[in-house]
């Protein structure tokens, strides 16, 4: 009793390791690994970035802008205030007026206030954020496509170890048959062309091991590239339980992008109408220049300053605004036909793929039937070559075509299960 404890708690401690030492990898996790691990991962917080830097900069269109500037001139002719007043019939008053300089000279600092601007920079907001929005969208619409990649490989992987299992297990009823075999033979109760028939078998199904251990390392790497994780053959891939599609709901992010596209150009067109609005101004100048300001009688450097309004309204543009808004409705009109026809193709998918899943339900349950008679037939096949009625050739038809039957079934469940997941990327529902 003490030797079986023993033996038992060694066996505990050789496989508790291992088990906890597989790493469980499920369809959503490669999702999300991946959206993270692609270089476009990055573009929406750059985009987020961006458009707070613009709308930032928008935000500021309503502070006064200050320039600074400098000014020197020379008038080639200037008003001759002597010849002027020397018409005056009063000795002397020429002589005290100066002549007028022929120079200018003036430092200024010039400030501007925005005081109505029509809904400009709030409208130039809306449409950054609508770019915004577009934006994000785009990228998130083109990560979405990483989706048929990764089902390609996670269901691939799920099918090859799957196949793996169950050639490991035929192999082994394979050896426990040669081993049988040899024991007959030795008693001369068959003949070794039967076990060369089933050493045949045995090195095919190491063969198919092999290969189906190449091509599973090859579809790691693929699956590792995309998702930016450490995967081995440690990892375990779990087949996931989806629910039967119940509706053709669609909120693909394409469709989602169309619609920020319309409210794109809806944007536009309110910042087209904001721009025929008047437009209202303040302003001021101050100066130091010789002569200051307009004082063309003050030969000398002073201060200054000059204030104002101003209002400026286009009242014709040549119908340039009414040819904008005319785009806009066009363009809107392009958006919509082709948000219809992306929908329809959809739809069109959804339905091709829930055939394929009924389809492949009703597959299933053939192959349940047919596993059990190709079951009962091994087992009547064996018991026929053991009385010598069948040749070693005819009972090993027998057994692959149980095989076969069983491989069919594991490929037809994980097919179900993969098209089940594309029904749902079609219609853009997320798997949990």
């Amino acid at each position: 009793m003490k030797n079986r404890i023993l033996i038992f708690l060694l066996i505990a401690f050789i496989w508790v390791p291992e088990l906890y030492s597989q790493k469980i990898m499920t369809l959503r996790e490669c999702y999300d690994l991946a959206m993270n691990a692609n270089s476009l991962a990055g573009e929406k917080e750059a985009y987020s970035l961006i458009s707070g830097l613009n709308d930032a900069n928008l935000s500021k269109s309503r502070l006064p802008t200050v320039d600074a500037g400098a000014t020197i001139l020379y008038n080639s002719s200037v008003v001759d205030m002597k010849s002027v007043l020397g018409e005056i019939p009063i000795p002397g008053i020429a002589d005290l007026i100066k002549p007028l300089p022929h120079e200018q000279y003036k430092v200024t600092v010039d400030i501007n206030q925005v005081i109505y601007d029509g809904g400009i920079v709030r409208n130039s907001r809306l449409l950054e954020k609508a770019d915004l929005g577009v934006n994000q969208k785009q990228t998130e619409s083109d990560l979405y496509k990483l989706r048929a990649q990764i089902n390609a490989c996670y269901f691939s992987l799920l099918l090859i170890d799957r196949q793996k299992e169950l050639l490991e297990n035929y192999l082994g009823l394979i050896e426990k048959r040669i081993t049988a075999m040899q024991s007959a033979l030795q008693n001369d109760m068959i003949i070794k062309s039967d076990i060369d028939v089933m050493t045949s078998e045995k090195l095919k199904l190491h063969q198919q091991i092999k290969e189906n251990e190449t091509m599973k390392i090859s579809l790691m790497k693929v699956l590792s590239d995309l998702t930016g994780a450490e995967i081995s053959n440690s990892t375990a891939f779990i087949v996931p339980s989806l629910p039967n599609p119940s509706d053709n709901e669609l909120s693909r992010p394409e469709l989602e992008l169309l619609d920020l596209r319309k409210d794109q150009l809806s944007a536009g067109l309110k910042l087209i109408e904001s721009k025929r609005m008047p437009r209202a101004f303040g302003f001021a100048t101050l100066g130091y220049g010789n002569p200051p300001g307009n004082n063309f009688f003050k030969n000398e450097f002073e201060p200054y300053f000059v204030v104002g309004a101003s209002l400026k309204w286009n009242i014709l543009d040549w119908n340039r605004a009414k040819n904008e808004k005319q785009i806009v409705a066009l363009r809107q009109g392009i958006l919509e036909n082709r948000k219809n026809d992306l929908s329809d193709a959809l739809k069109r998918q959804l339905e091709t793929k829930n055939a394929e899943i009924e389809n492949l339900k009703s597959m299933i349950g053939t192959d349940t039937v047919l596993i059990e008679l190709r079951k009962s037939i091994t087992s009547s096949s064996e018991s026929q070559y053991n009385n010598g009625t069948i040749t070693a050739t005819e009972l090993l038809n027998q057994i692959n075509s149980e095989k076969q039957a069983v491989i069919s079934y594991e490929i037809h469940k994980i097919n179900l299960a993969m098209s089940q997941v594309e029904y749902l990327n079609i219609s853009g529902k997320e798997i949990e």
